[in-house]
């Protein structure tokens, strides 16, 4: 059913947080949970639709997992070679993460499977992992787009790869260790600039051997993984929505707990930082393979920056929510060397533009990013209100409420449904830390 955000003007942000856990952590505690040997314990599992759609998958394929409940999901493994032919294809929605890293992963399975999703998922691009594991000797169909649905037959054994990434993404990556796991020899993959890591972390806490030398990481097929619980952090994705209203809106005073500080993850933090943000790290810790910490975050004023390049893959995810913080920044800001933002849900890039316009802020779209000319002095309210189109991408109708809190008028933000992909309750969450906001069916 169609569902809109409508969010009344002004209002600031206060108070304790603690946001979803992280999708990226909950999509593969599932999957090597799944072939590992023994029962994984998984808390603060993200029960959204994207990561769901992996749990489901994984029950398709015999594997028992009990819950979730309240963030906990016990995952019976099955071991490397223990998953069986689903009855039918397996239905991933809206999830590329669990398209492309299930790619590898069942390219060394002994049964034939298609992957289907919406219609968002299937015009999203999957030759970018569909060719390299063909090297590897994976035998998969796509469309003529090569795009979804993904039909994957039984190979005659997969064989390593030594494959320079042309593009960083740490979906290929991932998908080309998973399908390591069943190769002969060793799988290498290099990365032109770093990209989340947390498959290289969770391989080593359950037992196997990865090997990461600056930009490589290999590892040898073969081995197996042991159960071992899992904690999943709260989704710095998720957070940035918060860092940013925080950030933006006077007088508010916040604080995001349990957030997961992947190194590979902080460029919203290094970003908003350079851009004068107020933001306090406290209470860091290592829960599993994975950092935490809680994040206190005060209003700020802003100012327009040129985001350093190497920090766009640490911040791929975020930009929609960092564009917010731009147009309130003073002087303008400069994103480049950021095309992946054109194939994600949605062209964020050509998304954000015309909603800012709409909104009464100057954005110029680039080929690969884009220049946003920031308010910051120019008056109290930045965003002059109305209607925007979120074009049923999560991220950028979350970043839209949140420009509520400098809006001289109410916003409305259409076709908000797949929030609920990566960040269920989040009208009600961000309702409870100040946001003046509504859910509203067509």
């Amino acid at each position: 059913m169609p569902l809109h955000f409508l969010v009344a003007p002004g209002g600031r942000l206060s108070g304790r947080v603690r946001v979803p856990g992280d999708k990226s952590v909950s999509h593969r505690a599932i999957m090597l949970g799944a072939i590992a040997d023994g029962t994984t314990d998984i808390s603060g599992f993200l029960e959204g639709a994207d990561s769901l759609a992996t749990l489901a998958a994984f029950r398709a394929m015999g594997v028992r997992i009990d819950g979730p409940e309240q963030g906990r999901v016990r995952v019976s493994g099955v071991g490397l070679h223990g998953l069986r032919a689903p009855v039918g294809a397996l239905d991933m929605g809206n999830s590329g993460t669990s398209m492309r890293l299930l790619s590898g992963l069942l390219s060394g399975q002994s049964f034939a499977v298609t992957l289907t999703g919406d219609a968002s998922l299937s015009r999203r691009p999957m030759r970018r992992v569909t060719e390299p594991l063909a090297r590897m000797g994976a035998l998969i169909d796509s469309s003529e787009q090569g795009s979804a649905p993904l039909h994957i037959r039984p190979a005659d054994g997969l064989l390593g790869i030594d494959y320079a990434m042309p593009v960083a993404s740490a979906q290929v990556k991932s998908s080309l260790l998973l399908a390591g796991l069943y190769a002969r020899g060793e799988t290498c993959v290099s990365e032109p600039a770093p990209t989340r890591d947390h498959t290289e972390r969770m391989l080593t806490a359950l037992g196997y051997v990865v090997r990461r030398a600056g930009n490589r990481v290999c590892l040898t097929g073969g081995r197996r993984l042991t159960a071992a619980p899992i904690a999943v952090p709260a989704d710095i994705s998720s957070s940035a929505f918060f860092l940013v209203g925080a950030s933006i809106a006077p007088g508010s005073d916040l604080t995001l707990e349990q957030v997961g500080l992947n190194p590979t993850r902080v460029g919203v933090i290094n970003i908003l930082r350079a851009m004068g943000a107020n933001l306090v790290i406290r209470n860091a810790r290592e829960v599993g393979a994975e950092p935490v910490a809680d994040i206190h975050v005060r209003a700020a004023a802003l100012r327009g920056i040129e985001i350093p390049v190497d920090q766009v893959p640490l911040a791929i995810d975020e930009f929609p929510a960092l564009f917010i913080a731009a147009a309130c920044a003073e002087g303008e800001t400069l994103l480049t060397g950021a095309a992946e933002l054109r194939v994600k849900e949605s062209d964020r890039i050509a998304v954000m533009a015309e909603g800012l316009s709409t909104l009464g802020v100057r954005a110029e779209a680039l080929s690969d990013g884009i220049r946003i000319y920031g308010r910051g002095r120019e008056a109290g309210t930045v965003f002059g209100g109305g209607q925007v189109q979120s074009y049923d991408d999560h991220r950028i109708a979350m970043s839209f409420a949140m420009a509520a809190l400098r809006s001289a008028a109410p916003i409305e933000v259409r076709d908000c449904a797949n929030v609920n992909t990566s960040f269920p309750g989040f009208a009600t969450l961000a309702a409870g830390a100040g946001l003046v906001i509504s859910e509203q069916a067509a």
